[in-house]
């Protein structure tokens, strides 16, 4: 007999690659290339020393950037070529949202992934948000979104129902991780209660059913994918987490509160963090805009161009420094950088390969740019 969930993967395979058929095709026509060309790059245990699942690359590709995050549209074309660059450069470890693009980044994804055997790569997804069709999208930071709505839903029907959806839209069989999305105080959806009343839910709902799906193999971790603190905390004494996906959280502009409380917490239950926006969502990479939002904060700009100085006389950029930062401490399990042009995700997995030299590290401790105990 045939079960919904291999019903599910196999319809929702079909009818991706039906679908993705001529969005496969460049604007002249030539389809993009579907064969591996490099070996996966960066590869490590997919283990923690306490057991827990880990992503098997130290580096992945973040997911918001192709579905128009900051207001900037990608069309099919580039995010294909970029997720295309991103295979050949050796990625094979990919995290999208059902909220990214209201879809839009999941169905891109699938583009790229529904050919390829789902042993040579990991993916992580999200939920909390149920989509729904709509003739218009609601207003929101997306450029382009898909024509849906949402609604918030952290019950374990929903948990479930949200997964199932974002195989269909993958058009893959299976995904490796699901992170509880934007449950977080600093969600502008929500308002006073709302945070209270919505964690109250996932720790009855979300998270044993994951835990659930988790032992069933329909996953293999599950975690909170937040860009504050507290969610992370009360999720770590609420249920058994497997890591965590933090955003803007530990980087070279932003990082002492991650010392100070995230990773000994997390270590302390053997689990793990990927580093979301480690870039601060493009900030250490020369643009003006930081963690999604054109507020800098006081002083942003003259730190920033001090730690590009000292980047450059040890013969490195800043962004490159920045990855090897977020990269380096031991709770870390992988850097998620996003891309939206077809060259950046081979420039990070470069930068990434690369050396730096430990007097970088001491000058920028010395001069007080970052954390005296930050690991380097």
């Amino acid at each position: 007999m045939v079960s919904r969930r291999d019903f599910i993967g196999a319809t929702a395979t079909s009818a991706a690659v039906i679908a993705s058929a001529p969005a496969l095709m460049g604007g002249s026509g030539k389809a993009f290339a579907q064969g591996q060309k490099s070996a996966p790059a960066l590869k490590q245990s997919n283990k923690t020393k306490g057991g827990k699942w880990r992503p098997s690359y130290r580096l992945g590709q973040g997911g918001a950037p192709l579905a128009g995050s900051s207001g900037i549209r990608v069309t099919d074309q580039v995010a294909l070529e970029t997720l295309e660059n991103a295979w050949n450069a050796g990625m094979r470890y990919y995290d999208t949202s059902p909220w990214y693009g209201l879809g839009l980044s999941e169905r891109r994804f699938g583009m790229e992934l529904h050919r390829k055997p789902k042993s040579d790569y990991e993916i992580s997804t999200k939920i909390g948000r149920i989509l729904t069709a709509a003739a218009e999208a609601p207003k929101t930071a997306w450029a382009d979104p898909d024509s849906f709505d949402y609604r918030y839903d952290y019950s374990a029907e929903a948990t479930r129902r949200s997964v199932e959806d974002s195989l269909q839209r993958l058009g893959v069989s299976s995904i490796d991780v699901a992170f509880i999305h934007d449950l977080s105080p600093d969600n502008p959806d929500f308002s006073g209660s709302n945070y209270e009343d919505y964690m109250k839910q996932a720790i009855k709902g979300a998270m044993p059913e994951l835990t659930k799906m988790r032992e069933e193999g329909m996953i293999k971790a599950w975690g909170m994918g937040v860009n504050t603190l507290d969610p992370i905390l009360r999720c770590n004494e609420a249920a058994d987490a497997d890591l965590h996906l933090a955003a803007c959280q530990y980087t070279l502009m932003d990082h002492e509160e991650s010392l100070a409380k995230l990773f000994p917490s997390c270590d302390e239950r053997g689990i793990s963090i990927v580093v979301g926006s480690p870039l601060n969502n493009g900030f250490l990479a020369g643009f003006d805009r930081y963690n999604y939002s054109g507020n800098i904060p006081d002083g942003f700009k003259e730190k920033r161009a001090r730690m590009e100085a000292i980047a450059k006389s040890h013969g490195t950029d800043l962004r490159t420094a920045a990855l090897h930062f977020c990269g380096a401490p031991e709770t870390v399990s992988s850097v998620i950088p996003g891309a939206n042009k077809p060259n950046q995700p081979a420039e990070n997995v470069k930068s990434m390969k690369k050396e730096l030299p430990a007097d970088l590290w001491a000058e920028l401790k010395s001069e007080k740019l970052i954390a005296e105990n930050a690991p380097v």
